[in-house]
Formats: C-alpha cells, sequence, structure tokens
C-alpha cells in the first residue's frame, strides 16, 4: 500500500507517520518544510507541498492508494478558521481531481456530542482557543458528507489526546464522546495513530465519522 499524508510533521501527523511506516506502508509525507521531519525510512518519501495549493497536491497524491489528512492551519493562527476551511475545500477538490477515492481525515472532538443534539464545541467550558480551529474541522465533516464520490473516514479524537505510550488498545464510538469509568475522555496520540492505520488497512467507517477513547 502507497498513502499520501497531508500534515505529516504535526503533532498527530507525525504519530500517524510513524505507525504506517511501522506497518511497512509507503508513505509520501506532503508538508510546507520537509527538512522538520527527522526521520530516515526506505519506504518514506519527504515532499514540499501546501494543502491551499489545490493544483499541486492534486500533481503530487496522483497514483496513490488512499490519502491521510492531518493538516491544521496552526492553533496560534488568528486565521485559523479561514485557512482550515479554505484547506478543506483545496484537498477535496484535489482528490477529486487526482481520481482518489479513500479519504481519512483526522477530525475534531468539537462536533461530539455529550448529549442529544449539543456538541462539545457548544459547551461553556469549550475553550475559547480551539474554537475557530475546532469549527473549521466540523466544515469538513459537513463537506465530507455531502460528497457523493469519496470513500472517507472522519476519525475524531477524545477530548483529551496527548503524548504517551503505545498500547494498541482503544475503545470506539460513533457521533458521541466515549468516556471511560472515571469520566474522562482520552487517548494518546500513538494510540489515536494505530485507530487511524487500522482504519486504513481494515475499513469499518466506509462514508462515516467515528471516535476512539479508553
Amino acid at each position: 500500500m502507497k498513502i499520501a499524508l497531508i500534515g505529516a510533521s504535526g503533532f498527530i501527523g507525525s504519530a500517524i507517520l510513524k505507525e504506517a511506516l511501522d506497518r511497512d506502508i509507503a508513505v509520501t509525507a506532503i508538508v510546507r518544510h520537509p527538512e522538520k521531519i527527522n526521520l530516515e525510512h526506505p519506504k518514506l518519501t519527504k515532499l514540499k507541498g501546501d494543502a491551499l495549493d489545490e493544483e499541486n497536491l492534486s500533481e503530487i497524491i496522483k497514483g496513490h492508494d488512499a490519502v491521510i489528512s492531518a493538516y491544521n492551519a496552526g492553533w496560534q493562527n488568528p486565521d485559523i478558521y479561514t485557512e482550515q476551511v479554505a484547506a478543506n475545500h483545496s484537498i477535496v477538490d484535489a482528490l477529486h481531481k487526482s481520481g482518489i477515492r479513500r479519504f481519512l481525515a483526522v477530525g475534531g472532538a468539537g462536533s461530539l456530542e455529550v448529549a442529544p443534539g449539543v456538541e462539545l464545541i457548544n459547551t461553556p467550558d469549550f475553550p475559547a482557543l480551539f474554537k475557530g480551529g475546532a469549527m473549521a474541522t466540523r466544515e469538513m465533516l459537513i463537506l465530507l458528507q455531502k460528497d457523493a464520490d469519496l470513500d472517507w473516514t472522519f476519525l475524531s479524537p477524545p477530548i483529551s489526546i496527548d503524548p504517551g505510550k503505545r498500547t494498541g488498545n482503544y475503545r470506539m464510538g460513533g457521533d458521541q464522546v466515549v468516556f471511560d469509568s472515571n469520566g474522562h475522555s482520552k487517548i494518546t496520540v500513538a494510540d489515536y495513530a494505530v485507530a487511524m492505520i487500522d482504519e486504513l488497512e481494515r475499513p469499518k467507517h466506509i462514508r462515516s465519522r467515528f471516535t476512539v477513547a479508553y
């Protein structure tokens, strides 16, 4: 299998990159600054690319079996909402142009429900810093739900996703936040990456969103 990974140098993207390579999957890592990937592997190709450049992106991803997007416009970016939404459309349009149908997106927790009809993003304690990015990521889910051609999967993390060990274990949910017996919703980024590559290799959520947590 040969995949293209957009945003491979970020917090989640780098974990997905490692997990894919550890499973002997060939990866084309697409980032603005390839030099930020301090990793060498016989099945890794590092290419400079911009998620906002639809034409270039469509050429780069052509010929791959699947595309995973871990793109993030930057949590400290004052224009994160605008740039993230623009990238959403650019990536989807590039997929259409390249002829690739299989697409997996790193989603957000903000659009998950904490109660029937109540999304996490609309709760009083949702951090203002993350609201713009969460709204933009929710827009990607909406965009994919309207797409008739892509075999997409949108994987939302739990409320907390942190550095930590890879256990290979996780529980799955749908559109609601998954809590443990102590009321926590969390996972390590390494185990989130496990769930993403599990879905890539053994698809169970074509044209749907799912979430994972311990």
